[in-house]
């Protein structure tokens, strides 16, 4: 049913923080307390929560062990898992987001900051599953009815976009701003011939929606340090860059349950490839030049240029000249440089796309 409240299940050995915490949830979501991590195993033979508040520091099973056993299992492993701490050492959050927690929220509990945390990650747990739907159907279509692939696929395309933009408000429009840059671009390529043998191999019917998926694997990148206001910590930052393989991933994974790939086949190259440098010195593969795929090379200065350009929780916007000179600096280091020299004669076009969605935001 549409209105049914959610289940969430809290694990903590002191009664007060469980009684604390059921006082705060209780009026928007069914709570089951539990004591211990026994006692949640004990309970998930029986419920099936949406979201689990899971205590670190308890005697027996801690934390820690509790989310190995619950990931370890089949049909317990997808059940989002917040971590409860009065830690304040970031090795600990860390080791736990390794483990695969979407997020910690700390104790004594901040009411407002408890049930924001939930209904976001609550959110997403419901985009992921109609998402799953949505590939569930797309493979007994492709079956049944060849027809209607293609609507399919732009449903998964706009799903997938919407999640990924949902995790970040500080950065929302990302996504449609370098499918503007990009297309302007791929454009100029074209008028220009150039790259012919790399686009004589694109469906540019796929091609620019398909790189709303370029930054998909941030689904699985906590909002703790995705919306970290401030710099990022070396930690931090190699958490952070996984969002490519995890993208790649969750491509790959979506590709072996279709038979038509060649939409996601784009998708794939523009996650997998858009940090890499033209230098070698970008990651996950350390690529270097030519070797690094034409939409990946593509990607990054369209992926840069909105990152300077536009406010970022760890930063103030710069301006159109400034960013410009920044992506012209980098030519042949970052950028692929006959990539830049396109750049350079588009880069008041790249501004005006800046600049409109600067005054949406002034005029909302």
């Amino acid at each position: 049913m549409k209105n049914e409240r959610k289940t969430v299940v809290l694990v903590d050995d002191n009664i007060t923080n469980l009684n604390t915490g059921k006082a705060i949830l209780k009026e928007k979501y069914k709570v089951f307390p539990v004591q211990s991590g026994p006692d949640l195993f004990e309970l998930l033979e029986k419920v099936s929560p949406d979201l689990i508040l899971l205590d670190i520091e308890m005697p027996g099973m801690d934390g820690y062990t509790a989310i190995r056993k619950l990931k370890a299992d089949d049909d317990l492993k997808s059940i989002p898992v917040i971590f409860l701490t009065a830690l304040s050492d970031p090795g600990s959050e860390l080791e736990g987001l390794d483990l695969g927690a979407v997020d910690y929220i700390s104790k004594p509990f901040s009411a407002p900051l408890l049930l924001k945390r939930l209904e976001n990650h609550l959110t997403m747990a419901e985009q992921r599953k109609t998402l799953e739907s949505y590939n569930e159907l797309l493979v007994e279509t492709v079956v049944k009815r060849t027809g209607q692939v293609d609507e399919l696929q732009n449903a998964i395309l706009n799903t997938v976009a919407e999640l990924v933009e949902a995790r970040d408000s500080v950065t929302g429009g990302h996504i449609n701003r370098t499918q503007q840059y990009l297309t302007l671009l791929v454009d100029k390529i074209l008028d220009e011939g150039l790259y012919r043998d790399a686009t004589s191999k694109w469906n540019m019917e796929y091609l620019i929606p398909s790189a709303q998926l370029h930054d998909v694997g941030k689904i699985a990148i906590s909002d703790t340090i995705l919306n970290k206001p401030g710099r990022l910590t070396p930690e931090e930052f190699a958490i952070m860059k996984k969002h490519v393989d995890y993208g790649e991933a969750a491509i790959d994974a979506i590709m072996k349950n279709t038979r038509k790939k060649e939409f996601l086949g784009h998708a794939r190259v523009f996650a997998a490839t858009h940090h890499e440098k033209w230098d070698g010195s970008g990651y996950p593969r350390g690529l270097k030049g030519d070797d690094i795929p034409l939409e990946g090379r593509l990607m990054a200065i369209a992926d840069v240029y909105d990152a300077l350009i536009a406010k970022r929780p760890y930063k103030e916007p710069l301006s159109a000249a400034e960013t410009e000179d920044i992506i012209l600096k980098s030519r042949e280091t970052h950028f692929d440089p006959v990539l830049v020299d396109l750049f350079k004669d588009l880069k008041f076009q790249f501004a005006d796309i800046a600049s409109a969605y600067n005054q949406q935001l002034k005029a909302a």
